[in-house]
C-alpha cells in the first residue's frame, strides 16, 4: 500500500486533518483513505482527521483504493517516459494523441497509455491523474501523478514554482523591438464551438514570448505560459500577427499537418523532494524538418 510520511514540526498544537490539507492532501483523497482501505498512523497509532497534533508528531497516510473508473481502458501502446519518481511521471506526448480520453473517443488517450503501464509495473489500483495537458496536436513534455496526492501538491505549486515553455514555428518576421514581449489578453468563448477569442469578457490571459531565430517570412519563438487557458498560445500569437505553422483554425492554410507547438521544457521545485528541476527535450523530427525546410 501507498504511504506518505510526515513530520509535525509546528509548536502550537495542530488538527490533523488541517494538517492534512496543508501538506497537500486533499478532502477527497482523506474521505477516500477512510473509506476504501487506507488508515492514517501517528506515532504507529491508527488516528481520525480530529486528532490533535503536537510537535514531534509521526504521521504516515496510508492511501486507499482508488475508485475504479469503469469507462477508463488500458491501452497497451507505448508511451515515451522522460523521467520517472516514486509519485509521478514526465511523458513526452506525440502529436495526434489526446491528453485525456473525450466522450467520442476513448479508448488511446495518453491517460490510457499510461494506465496500461501502471498495470504492467504491477501498480494496481493507482490511476494517471493528468496535471500538464496538452492538446491533441501539441507535443511535449506532460506531467502524470502516479496518485492523487502528486495531483495536488503539483497544482499548487502555481506558475512560478511549476514552469512550462514550449517552441512554436510561426508565420511572419519580428521587427527588432518585437523579438521579445508579454501578450496580456483575456481569452473566452462566444458561441458552443471549440474556437477561442480575445474578447474583454474573457479570462486574464498572459503569455511571454522570445524570438529565438527568424528565416524569411517565419519565426521559431520560445514561449512560456503564465496562466493555462484553452489554446492561449494559438489565439495569442494569431492576435499579435504571427499565427502558428499547421493551424488553420487560427491562422493560414498551409503544408504542415499539425500546430508547430512542443513543450519542450518543465522546470519546477519537486513537491515530495523539494530539488529544483529542468526536464527538457529535443522538439520532434517532424518540427525540426519543418524549420530546416522553411
Amino acid at each position: 500500500m501507498h504511504y506518505f510520511k510526515l513530520i509535525f514540526t509546528h509548536k502550537t498544537p495542530q488538527n490533523l486533518g488541517r494538517f492534512l490539507l496543508k501538506s497537500g492532501f486533499s478532502k477527497r483523497t482523506i474521505t477516500n483513505s477512510n473509506q476504501h482501505g487506507g488508515m492514517i498512523f501517528v506515532n504507529h497509532k491508527r488516528r481520525y482527521t480530529n486528532y490533535l497534533l503536537h510537535e514531534g508528531d509521526e504521521v504516515v497516510f496510508m492511501l486507499g483504493k482508488e475508485k475504479e473508473n469503469q469507462y477508463l481502458k488500458p491501452s497497451d501502446k507505448p508511451i515515451d517516459i522522460v523521467l520517472e519518481e516514486r509519485d509521478y511521471l514526465i511523458v513526452n506526448k506525440p502529436a495526434g494523441i489526446l491528453s485525456i480520453p473525450s466522450r467520442y473517443e476513448d479508448d488511446d488517450a495518453l491517460v490510457n497509455r499510461t494506465l496500461h503501464y501502471f498495470i504492467k509495473q504491477g501498480l494496481n489500483g493507482s490511476k494517471p491523474h493528468v496535471v500538464t495537458r496538452l492538446d491533441r496536436d501539441t507535443s511535449g513534455l506532460v506531467l502524470i501523478g502516479k496518485n492523487p496526492v502528486a495531483q495536488a501538491r503539483f497544482s499548487r505549486l502555481g506558475k512560478d514554482n511549476l514552469i512550462k515553455k514550449y517552441h512554436a514555428i510561426v508565420h511572419g518576421n519580428f521587427t527588432d523591438d518585437e523579438l521579445s514581449g508579454r501578450i496580456n489578453k483575456p481569452i473566452g468563448k462566444k458561441d458552443d464551438s471549440v474556437k477561442r477569442y480575445i474578447i474583454a469578457s474573457g479570462q486574464q490571459s498572459i503569455t511571454d514570448y522570445q524570438v529565438v531565430a527568424q528565416k524569411s517570412g517565419s519565426a521559431l519563438v520560445e514561449l512560456r505560459l503564465l496562466t493555462g487557458r484553452t489554446h492561449q498560445i494559438r489565439v495569442h500569437m494569431q492576435s499579435i500577427g504571427h499565427p502558428l505553422y499547421g493551424d488553420p483554425l487560427y491562422g493560414l492554410v498551409d503544408q504542415f499537418n499539425r500546430q508547430a507547438l512542443n513543450c519542450y521544457l518543465l522546470e519546477y521545485q519537486d513537491p515530495f523532494t523539494n530539488q529544483n528541476k529542468r526536464i527538457s527535450i529535443s522538439d520532434p523530427e517532424d518540427m525540426l524538418n519543418l524549420w530546416k525546410n522553411i
